[in-house]
């Protein structure tokens, strides 16, 4: 029996993002506003200086890279965990391989926390003590913001680093790398594919690298060989980019940081911007009654009393959606946005509504004006209820004119300030004629 023929070299499994996952900075692309050569985090590496820290930025920016990149640049050991699947068990696990390297081999170790804000907070308090002693270097990564998802006793040790999405140039080039790496990419195959081809796929990895590299894979795998030859045509991109979503996640940064755009759009008067962002949150999958009540928010709090009709279109396009669905029911939506975004704005209900809460806070219970009280027995008439209320409606012009409504003790206080915009330009010479009157009383 013959023995068995060993091959001369053992197929990689692994996904294509793994990898071409770059091994040193002159690899690394994008990031240059904390990579730059004069910036601290790149001199820090350089000098082989560690410190502790926790990368914030979208899914496929290099987070995780960067992170085994600083270990090896720094000769440290590197512990990776996951914050969905550890645990303390973990934790401490990995606590004390640190301690015994230290111990054994003088090394330093860092520690990746990959979704570090899937911990809670005390899995997030037992980093501290061994993030003070130095017994490791802790660099976590999170797509969510660290204001909100880590610990302030935590973010107090560490320095933030915002990653930002990849460009099309970095996407571009990450791919043009993974298909000319005839070692760790695809270069060992002669691959074709368009100029343009590749500018869709950059186009719907939307700022992933790892998504982008996903793609190139399935393209690769979906072509037909001939000679040799592996051809990328438009039908094998149009398929494996045809299910490609957006950026989007209803819990997370992304949702808060769209909705806040399409709010802003409306509220600068662009409606063209304030459609896109509609059209971005559709595109991720956001449920179209979420964006109906934001946008009846919008009318109360941009437009107000500018132009009551942007309110009662707000709540129409809301109940027509109710009834149609979709797609029926998202085009009501978008007339509402374009409507609000170029109607007249205030702000004036929205300002007047917090100050008079505030208000409230600070006045406490004071009492009701003896006159505008109710009296419908002859107790209270005795005691002075109602007494010399006027009846606005008996008076000219239906205004009772010089009469005051505020606590004795408030005195009158002034809200609602109108604008001269839009309908509130009436209202205004109104309220100045009453208050003037009242205030000379």
């Amino acid at each position: 029996m013959k023995p068995p023929v060993e091959c001369e070299e053992k197929q990689d499994h692994r996904p294509l993002s793994d990898r071409m996952r770059p091994q040193n900075l002159s690899d690394f692309y994008g990031q240059s506003h904390v990579l730059g050569p004069q910036s601290s985090l790149r001199q820090a590496i350089e000098r082989n200086h560690l410190h502790s820290m926790v990368f914030w930025g979208p899914p496929g920016t290099g987070k995780t890279t960067l992170a085994r990149i600083i270990a090896a640049q720094c000769d440290a050991e590197f512990i990776s965990l996951s914050a969905v699947l550890a645990g303390v068990k973990d934790i401490r696990a990995a606590i004390d391989h640190a301690k015994a390297i230290r111990q054994s081999e003088g090394r330093r170790t860092v520690l990746f926390v990959d979704e570090v804000h899937r911990f809670n907070k005390s899995q997030q308090d037992s980093f501290l003590p061994h993030i003070e002693e130095g017994v490791v270097y802790f660099i976590g990564a999170t797509t969510e913001n660290p204001s909100f998802a880590l610990n302030n006793a935590l973010l107090s040790r560490v320095r933030v680093y915002v990653l930002k999405q990849l460009d099309s140039k970095a996407i571009r080039a990450i791919i043009d790398r993974a298909l000319n790496d005839k070692v760790a990419g695809l270069g060992q195959w002669d691959i074709q594919i368009a100029p343009e081809l590749q500018d869709q796929l950059v186009q719907a990895a939307g700022g992933d690298a790892r998504r982008g590299l996903l793609l190139l894979e399935l393209a690769a795998d979906l072509v037909v060989t001939e000679d040799s030859v592996r051809v990328i045509t438009d039908e094998v991109v149009a398929e494996v980019t045809r299910e490609s979503l957006r950026q989007f996640d209803k819990s997370g940064d992304i949702f808060y940081e769209q909705i806040s755009a399409l709010h802003k759009s409306v509220r600068g008067s662009n409606p063209d911007a304030a459609l896109y962002w509609y059209c971005r949150m559709l595109d991720g999958g956001c449920d179209p009654l979420y964006i109906a009540r934001r946008v009846v928010r919008m009318a109360s709090e941009d437009i107000g009393n500018a132009d009551p009709r942007a309110l009662q279109l707000a709540l129409q396009a809301w109940q027509v959606y109710e009834r149609l669905g979709s797609p029926e029911g998202e085009l009501t939506i978008a007339q509402a946005i374009i409507y609000l975004s170029c109607a007249a704005k205030s702000n004036a209900t929205y300002t007047a509504f917090n100050a008079a809460k505030e208000a409230v806070t600070r006045y406490g219970n004071a009492e009701v004006p003896l006159h505008l009280r109710n009296a419908p027995t002859q107790f209270m008439k005795h005691q002075g209820y109602g007494e010399d209320y006027r009846y606005a409606h008996d008076e000219q012009n239906a205004e009772s004119i010089g009469q005051t409504y505020f606590p004795d003790t408030i005195g009158e206080s002034i809200f609602y300030q109108p604008v001269d915009r839009g309908l509130e330009i009436k209202i205004k010479q109104k309220l100045d004629r009453l208050r003037k009157t009242t205030r000379g009383k």
